[in-house]
């Protein structure tokens, strides 16, 4: 049977989004334990100095439960995309993080934005877009899966709350949607499973052949039980007298 290596599981699927939820809570730890404070590393719009946060800024968080809403979703996305996506997770990571960084940077408020919830948005952006552009059911499937559980998050995109980096979101969910084009090609439709293939005959599959055509399972014997000459046992039940 062939496999699917789009959709081929990996250690890196759990270890990669691990690792990086692992390490935002160390650096939350780092500022408990010692009392520093990280806030001025983060991304300072339109200065200079303010440019660092553009790769800083999403292992930075202000307090318990901002890193609580985000670790979640960034742990949930991330592995979806490196399981269906496994080719340019890496890339969409990485530039994510610049380019919304970047973005921020240009269209912020003269404020520290931190926080790792503008990729979230480039995960959410690009998963949903990617998987309506791909027009394949499992990805598809994916993407309204992400607009269930995250859908009511394009409403942070909006300067609704002053102490919310709407401009981090913004321009997350924009990369995300440049994303899904740039990438449009690459991984657009997955290779078909066997049985999904045109060609398949289900009557040359040998799991298929266990069961009869009500779904019924055929008890069969195996090729040594065949080739070895059955053997009649006769049981004499006697009274006792």
């Amino acid at each position: 049977m062939k496999t699917n290596k789009h959709f081929e599981f990996s250690t890196g699927v759990i270890l990669y989004p691990v690792c990086f939820v692992l390490c935002i809570w160390l650096v939350f730890w780092f500022e408990i334990r010692f009392g520093y404070k990280f806030s001025k590393f983060g991304i300072l719009p339109q200065t200079l100095s303010g440019l660092k946060g553009v790769v800083l800024s999403p292992f930075i968080h202000g307090d318990i439960q901002h890193l609580y809403h985000n670790t979640i979703p960034l742990f949930v996305l991330s592995m979806a995309l490196f399981y269906f996506y496994k080719p340019i997770a890496w890339k969409v990571i990485l530039y994510g993080i610049l380019f919304s960084g970047i973005l921020t940077w240009c269209i912020g408020r003269p404020s520290y934005h931190i926080g790792a919830s503008g990729l979230i948005y480039v995960l959410v952006s690009f998963t949903f877009f990617k998987g309506v552009f791909a027009k394949h059911f499992r990805l598809v499937a994916l993407s309204l899966l992400v607009i269930f559980l995250y859908g009511s998050m394009i409403w942070y995109v909006f300067p609704l709350e002053d102490n919310i980096s709407w401009e981090g979101h913004l321009s997350g969910l924009i990369v995300g949607f440049v994303f899904s084009l740039i990438f449009r090609k690459q991984i657009a439709k997955p290779k078909k499973y066997i049985w999904e293939q045109d060609d398949y005959n289900e009557d040359q599959d040998p799991f298929l052949q266990h069961f009869d055509e009500n779904g019924n399972f055929i008890e069969t014997k195996s090729e040594s039980e065949l080739g070895e000459k059955e053997t009649i046992v006769t049981y004499i039940f006697k009274k006792k007298e």
